[in-house]
């Protein structure tokens, strides 16, 4: 019976079916058996958590060393507090160790950096003469290569084994790679008495690391063989670097490609924004995983193409052979953020809740922004008060939805909520509070703030903060005081600080010339061909009467054949999406709009 629960075992791909199984060995009488425990921890760990794994552990009534050894294995990444433990228990019933503990402790120490705890494993593996297992010595030498942080004491650990294999000469060169000493894995490289291929492959991974691709690609075209983590390494290599003509060129090299390579060159196209010939590719693949969408779908948003982003988007979801994950999820709601697709959005979240994926923080702090920048702060708060843990990424997406939403007191109060729950305020929380100021016109409080930042936090004002109260005294009227403020600066006010004061001018009417000359000279001594400014120096001396000023500054832009970069906007109806930009003549339904705009202006001039 244990062997036929133990086959069942291997085939539970679901919690369901492994809760299932697990209650086929209560009833059959084995929840004793070392055998199955063994199957069964490693299942729990992955399946639903280290602590379920170490509960199973614990009722086992006389748990022996393959036992005690896997629930280490499980605490490889996510506890060493688990592992300590339970090698300290070994230690007190006088259960002896073998390589494999030793192995696996070094491993879970390595994975959370805990140095000394690894010197500690050293020292029982000296005292219990463990040194004569490769295996041991091999990870003790990784161990210190990883977490040591002192290249000369791996080479002197290296230096005096007695006796060193393959692995050891492999280990002693990828530290040498990772520590940029190119020269000296060279050398040991050619000293080595015999070289497998995954000696070969670290070298050239390492060359690649290190942007050294002459000299990979010497050492790629001498390997006596090569496997997909060889090609795909020199992939890698010249994508990172740009050259996408030579990771082409190796690719087509290929005698097999694995999903790997297929996908290494969809992402290297989308970053580098060709997302034709990525679709390409992308179209080619025989077989594609969620990474390989996910490639497609992150690099249409990340060169601005929302629609065409949301389409692959879609084809997945069609496709049905790969289910979306986090990354895919959060990489469409990004799309449908920057083209104010409430809709999309909306089925989105819809998709998320019927399949009971994890609101992780990265995928909750997606759907919040992409809510409160549609308008809909309902239901951005809704998600706020789902999400269990909230980092401060969190917060700002949620005030700074409240503030841009004109709920400014309500950011002011949410921010307060913040620190009283002892969250530190990062810089860029307090750009999202300031803000809430700037639009609610909350004077006093944005100065309180801007002091507190300053003054109680230690935070350094960017330029942006600066911005931020320029803004607040100018809308307030507050214009000399606002030029006190500038005065008192850490760093030199660039264009955007004069331009917004400029505006607040505007706005107020104010005619003192020679504050509006002054903040003009600034402007143009900084950015003098910038149409957007120059347009508002126009506008500025247009509203006070100063008419020859404004057709010599539009004769001045034009002279310097500086062009405005149109606006866009975009509208959602039904399902598609509509870009727009000023005096669109290439929009299919071009006439129907501008009929429409010309009868609503004439009801306008009616009304």
């Amino acid at each position: 019976m244990e062997q036929k629960l133990a086959l069942t075992l291997q085939k539970c791909k679901t919690i369901r079916h492994l809760k299932q199984t697990h209650l086929q060995i209560l009833v059959n009488g084995l929840k004793d058996s070392n055998f199955l425990a063994t199957k069964l921890m490693p299942l729990s760990s992955d399946f639903i958590s280290l602590e379920y794994a170490n509960k199973l552990f614990q009722c086992l009534p006389e748990p022996n060393l393959i036992s005690y050894n896997t629930l280490i294995r499980c605490s490889i990444g996510k506890s060493d507090v688990i592992a300590t433990s339970v090698y300290n228990t070994m230690r007190r019933l006088d259960i002896l160790p073998n390589s494999f503990t030793f192995t696996f402790l070094l491993g879970c120490f390595e994975s959370f950096h805990k140095f000394q705890y690894g010197e500690m494993v050293h020292g029982h593996v000296l005292k219990m003469g463990f040194l004569s297992s490769m295996f041991v010595v091999n990870t003790l030498l990784d161990f210190y290569a990883k977490c040591g942080g002192n290249l000369g004491f791996v080479w002197k650990m290296f230096d005096k084994l007695l006796e060193r294999d393959v692995v050891s000469f492999n280990t002693m060169i990828r530290t040498y790679m990772n520590y940029g000493e190119i020269d000296s894995a060279i050398k040991l490289f050619e000293s080595m008495p015999e070289r497998n291929l995954v000696t070969w492959n670290t070298v050239v991974s390492g060359l690649v690391k290190c942007g050294n691709m002459e000299l990979a690609n010497k050492v790629f075209e001498s390997m006596p063989q090569r496997n997909s983590v060889s090609w795909n390494a020199m992939i890698s290599g010249y994508i990172k670097l740009g050259d996408l003509k030579s990771a082409k060129d190796v690719f087509d090299e290929m005698p097999e490609r694995s999903v790997v390579s297929w996908t290494t060159m969809v992402s290297g196209y989308a970053m580098a924004g060709d997302i034709e010939s990525a679709r390409r590719i992308f179209n080619h693949m025989p077989v594609k995983t969620v990474v390989s969408w996910n490639a497609m779908v992150s690099g249409c948003v990340n060169s601005h193409m929302f629609d065409e982003a949301l389409s692959v988007f879609h084809h997945m979801l069609i496709d049905g052979k790969c289910k979306p994950d986090q990354t895919t999820l959060i990489s469409a709601l990004s799309a449908c953020t920057h083209l104010n697709s409430h809709d999309h959005g909306k089925w989105i979240e819809s998709h998320i809740r019927k399949n009971k994926i994890e609101l992780s923080l990265p995928l909750g702090n997606a759907l919040i922004d992409m809510y409160a920048k549609c308008g809909d702060l309902e239901n951005a708060k809704i998600i706020f008060q789902k999400m269990s843990k909230k980092c401060i990424i969190t917060w700002t997406t949620m005030i700074s939805g409240l503030a841009v939403n004109g709920h400014s007191r309500e950011a002011l109060k949410l921010f307060d909520s913040m620190c009283l729950e002892g969250i530190e305020p990062d810089d860029v929380i307090f750009i999202a509070v300031l803000s809430a100021c700037t639009h609610g016109g909350l004077v006093e409080e944005g100065e309180i703030i801007f002091h507190q930042m300053v003054h109680k936090f230690g935070i350094e004002p960017r330029i942006e903060h600066y911005g931020c109260m320029v803004d607040i005294l100018g809308r307030a009227g507050r214009i000399e005081e606002a030029m006190r403020f500038i005065k008192t600066m850490n760093l030199e006010p660039n264009a955007v600080i004069w331009a917004t004061l400029l505006s607040a001018c505007r706005i107020r009417r104010n005619k003192n010339s020679l504050e509006s000359s002054l903040i003009i000279e600034k402007i143009l001594e900084q950015e003098p061909n910038n149409h957007s400014y120059l347009k508002l120096i126009t506008n500025l001396r247009s509203s006070v009467g100063q008419r020859l000023d404004e057709v010599d500054f539009r004769l001045a832009n034009r002279n310097q054949g500086t062009d405005k970069v149109p606006g866009c906007s975009s509208i959602q109806v039904g399902e598609s999406v509509h870009e727009f930009v000023a005096k669109d003549t290439s929009h299919p339904q071009r006439g129907e709009v501008y009929r429409a705009l010309r009868s609503l202006n004439k009801h306008m001039m009616i009304t």
